[in-house]
Parts: C-alpha cells; structure tokens; sequence
C-alpha cells in the first residue's frame, strides 16, 4: 500500500467523526431486532469510496465502531461488514471514474453495491440467528421475516436511500473538495475533448 497522503487521511479522519455522529445524533432511528434503518447512515462510507479504497475501508472500520458505540452489538457487527463493499466499490470507482457521469450506470452501480451491502449483513445476522445469539422476538417474527426482509430487503433499500444522498453530496463537493474519483473523471474528460 502506498504511503496515505494528508489529504487522504484527513478525508479519513473527517468521515470516520462524521459516521460516528450520526448513529449517536441522528433522529431518524428504527430498530427492528437485529435490523436498523438510521439515516444517512452509510453515508461517510459511500463519500469515503470517491476517495480510495483504503480510505473507504478505515471509513468502514471507524464508523463501525460508532455503531457498537450507540447500537446493539450485533448491528456494530453488521455495520463491520461494510468494509467488504466499500473496499470493492471505491476499487471500481478508482478504476472507471468515468461512471459518475453517467447517471444510468451510477444507479446500476447503486444497485450492486446495495446487493453486496445487502448480502454481507445477511450473512452476519444469518450467523447470529443460526447460533442462538439474537434476542427471543426475532426468533418468533421467524428467519424469513427477521433475516431476509427486515435486514436483507431493507438494508438494501436503505442502502439505496443512503447512497442516493452520498452520490449528491458528491455531485456538489467531489471537485471542490479533490476527490481524487472526481479529478480522474475530469482529466479523462479533458483528453476527450
């Protein structure tokens, strides 16, 4: 791994504090057994892959602890698998910069990383669910209810929601600030034209 710049782990720095808030902070909270909806949530995770995928991933790690900070433990552990799509997502955004002009592929990009996202907390809460370690209600609401549509296909659509707002703070901010997605898709531009 090459040497982080300042700017690098600034940005870092800046989004790891900004993830913890929001869990702490934010009024819009639902937690249904091991499923949560907070919003904005994921949102210095998606700014953090516009930056790198080591960013994306230590942006990962730190808010994940701001979710065992303020949520039940088994959230902080779904929120520990987000370095997973984060790491992949700003890898594919370091390679194809490009996408963030075209708004068809940015929401196929939106879609797959919501799948992956999706995907990796079901596995965490299938662990969970599978040893016995979730509370008495989610047994009783049953795998399905509690595991696929709670968690899976609402973490998705969160997932969606939450990248939906990152993508346009990033649209506003990813020049101004020299997210370096940003300025690879403005050089690529200006050999085009």
């Amino acid at each position: 791994m090459k040497k982080m710049s300042v700017q690098s782990l600034t940005y870092a720095s800046l989004l790891i504090a900004l993830g913890i808030m929001i869990p702490l902070v934010m009024p819009v909270k639902v937690v249904i057994g091991p499923a949560s909806y907070t919003l904005a949530s994921h949102v210095p995770v998606f700014l953090a892959m516009f930056v790198s995928p080591w960013v994306a991933v230590l942006v990962a790690l730190g808010t994940a602890f701001g979710f065992f900070l303020s949520l039940p433990f088994i959230i902080g552990f779904r929120a520990l698998s987000h370095v997973i799509f984060a790491f992949f997502g700003a890898l594919y955004l370091s390679k194809r910069p490009s996408i963030i002009d075209s708004p068809k592929k940015m929401m196929l990009f939106n879609v797959v990383i919501g799948l992956i996202h999706a995907t990796c907390e079901t596995l965490v809460v299938t662990l969970f669910f599978m040893t016995g370690k979730l509370s008495a209600e989610s047994y009783t609401s049953g795998f399905f209810m509690t595991v696929i549509v709670f968690v899976g296909v609402g973490g998705f659509i969160h997932s969606l929601i939450d990248y939906g707002i990152a993508f346009s703070v990033a649209q506003k901010l990813g020049t101004k600030f020299k997210f370096p997605v940003y300025l690879k898709a403005q050089q690529l531009k200006s050999k085009k034209a």
